[in-house]
């Protein structure tokens, strides 16, 4: 052999070897010591913020000196997750938020100096912060301390900690926005999950005025203008991707802002009208503009790194910013930008050093041909392990919803597994967010039929990559997400080695009519769309997991939170049961004190554990022989 092609074929096989050999592998441990961050709002001096991190395992309320970088505690709970509101104007106070357990029902909490109060104590309360009046002297809130299954608007002023009832919602609207001299107030009734309806009322005269169509459209208020005169809502109206338009109260004017080939997401007004920033949703990834709000003209952002920008915070003086960065491999950080100085400072370092982002992964934004033709969008996840002399195992990931969707970014529980030698194609199925009015409402009433077709072409596309094993495919999902996985195992034994449901649906007939009381003004919507239980019975008995568990064959891991007011701990308790009748191996976690989702440390530790045990053993049979069952805990 010639000794040159020699010399570069040796280089090329070190460096596959290199690729598939040192990949160095992290514990679960170490991805967790991996922080957290939210928050950014500046004092009134504007030298410190107000954040939360989970760096004690949990979330708690820090506050970071800009000149020093010192993040100081402000909560040591070590129980329940305390997530910051905001300062008191002019003050050391602060509002944060925190529920018990998981079970959603979250309060507003004052913490001064020498003292914690529950402003909101009813105790099945619900209550959420809505904003500041222009004077500063009050804030808004949401609860539905007077009726569970509504929110009414309440106005607390700082001066006498009284709530004060601004409107009483009684006819099922979401509030949407108050005008800054509190005589307008922006409604939005739900008709389905792809349609709603805008209201502007007039507090004084009790006008009730409908801005929306009679289209198949959604409306979601964003802000008024600060002199009262108009009013920014985001629209999909004789369109599929939702712009920004602005309305002129007086002339009943509209006029489009901004649009784009995709969602605009939100529109965030700064607080003296100098500044405008829009967020774009764009093919699964955040974008965001920032505009001289006066002008309209586009502002380019500072040079950022070490990512991408995620969103802002601008300061009340608007001579300060907080700028939210994160990459596929990093995790949000937070950085402080100045208008005078036009100086970036990093505040927070949110990756573990232990970390060498070079060992993790980024996302990869796919598409492939579905059953009949119809292109599908994923956010893949490719191990550096892989190739065509070592395939992997790989996972179909399907989101939360219905109506959710998948988005490239840092997932410590993604870049866990894929560390670990595991693909993950991330399907954004017909019925995703992001791609489409006509593409979201695609899987209205056919749950578990089409959308689950696309998750099956999503595992075949997988099976047809060359570093991919096709006998080793697994499916995974939370919520909606653990419905499609046990649907998948159940209607497709041949398809998927092993199913991972995390709090799925199992029963939609029970599921639907146990959501909770706060969910009355969706919940016409969310029938709409799913299926009312009475009148739909057979379909949604056909579709629910529970009543196939006969045909449940496929290793099967659940995890549930025992709080979870949304998909009930029951459901879980009876798929694992019925699965088991089988002989099936079928492991289950319990977390006594989680909802619908994992907030402590320890139990997203946990359960990232026992699922790459499970998947070691079920799926790659890299695991221990052992089929010994685990008890719950």
């Amino acid at each position: 052999m010639n000794r040159a092609l020699y010399s570069i074929l040796f280089f090329f096989l070190i460096q596959t070897l290199h690729a598939q050999q040192f990949v160095k592998q992290y514990t679960i441990e170490q991805f967790y010591k991996t922080i957290n961050y939210g928050g950014g709002n500046f004092n009134k001096q504007e030298n410190k913020i107000l954040l939360h991190d989970n760096s004690t395992g949990i979330f708690n309320v820090y506050e970071i000196d800009l000149s020093s970088k010192v993040k100081k505690p402000l909560t040591k709970s070590s129980k329940e997750s305390y997530f910051m509101i905001d300062y008191i104007p002019g003050s050391n106070d602060f509002l944060y938020s925190a529920d018990k357990g998981g079970n959603e029902n979250a309060h507003i909490y004052l913490q001064s100096a020498d003292s914690v109060k529950d402003l909101t104590p009813g105790e099945k309360e619900k209550a959420s912060f809505f904003g500041w009046n222009k004077a500063k002297t009050a804030f808004y809130y949401q609860s539905n301390v007077r009726d569970p299954k509504y929110f009414d608007v309440y106005k607390m002023t700082i001066a006498d900690l009284k709530p004060e009832l601004l409107y009483t919602n009684d006819k099922g609207f979401d509030v949407g926005s108050i005008s800054p001299d509190e005589n307008n107030i922006l409604l939005v009734k739900n008709i389905t999950t792809d349609k709603n309806e805008m209201y502007l009322l007039d507090r004084k005269s009790g006008d009730l005025k409908k801005i929306s169509v009679e289209d198949e459209a959604t409306y979601s208020p964003q802000a008024f203008e600060l002199d009262n005169s108009a009013f920014y809502y985001l629209t999909n109206e004789d369109n599929e991707f939702a712009r920004l338009v602005k309305y002129n109260i007086a002339s009943g004017k509209k006029e489009t802002v901004y649009s784009d080939k995709w969602d605009v997401m939100y529109m965030y007004l700064s607080e003296n009208g100098k500044y405008h920033v829009i967020g774009i949703n764009e093919d699964g990834r955040n974008k965001v503009l920032f505009f001289d709000h006066r002008t309209g003209k586009q502002i380019p952002f500072p040079a950022v790194k070490e990512g991408n920008v995620q969103g802002v915070s601008i300061s009340p003086s608007e001579k300060n910013m907080i700028i939210y960065v994160a990459g596929d491999r990093s995790p949000v950080n937070l950085w402080w930008y100045n208008f005078d100085t036009r100086k970036m400072q990093k505040l927070t370092s949110a990756l573990n050093p232990e970390i060498n982002p070079n060992d993790l992964v980024d996302a990869q934004v796919v598409r492939y041909k579905s059953f009949d033709g119809m292109e599908v969008p994923a956010i893949f996840y490719k191990p550096k392990q892989a190739s065509g002399g070592r395939r992997v195992p790989a996972l179909v990931w399907v989101h939360g919803g219905p109506g959710g969707q998948s988005r490239a970014g840092y997932s410590q529980a993604i870049q866990y597994f894929v560390n670990h030698g595991y693909a993950i194609l991330a399907v954004n199925n017909r019925g995703s967010s992001g791609y489409g009015k006509s593409y979201y409402k695609m899987d209205n009433r056919n749950h578990g039929d089409k959308d689950l077709k696309d998750c099956v072409w999503g595992k075949k596309w997988l099976a047809s990559q060359s570093y991919i094993d096709p006998n080793k495919i697994g499916i995974y999902g939370g919520s909606y997400g653990g419905f499609m996985s046990l649907a998948g195992i159940i209607q497709y034994p041949n398809e998927f080695k092993v199913g991972v449901d995390l709090f799925g649906v199992t029963n939609w007939l029970r599921t639907l009519k146990s959501v909770p009381p706060y969910w009355e003004s969706f919940k016409k919507a969310l029938y709409e769309e799913m299926g009312d239980p009475e009148k739909d019975s057979v379909r949604l008995h056909n579709i629910s997991p529970l009543f196939n568990t006969d045909k449940i064959k496929t290793p099967l891991l659940v995890l549930q939170g025992s709080n979870d007011p949304r998909v009930l701990p029951v459901e879980s308790d009876e798929i694992v049961a019925g699965a088991r009748k089988n002989g099936t191996p079928v492991e289950y976690v319990l977390f006594p004190d989680e909802g619908h989702g994992f907030r402590k440390k320890e139990n997203q530790i946990k359960a990232a554990k026992v699922t790459l045990d499970f998947l070691d053993k079920y799926l790659s049979g890299n695991g221990a022989a052992s089929t010994e069952k685990k008890k719950a805990f």
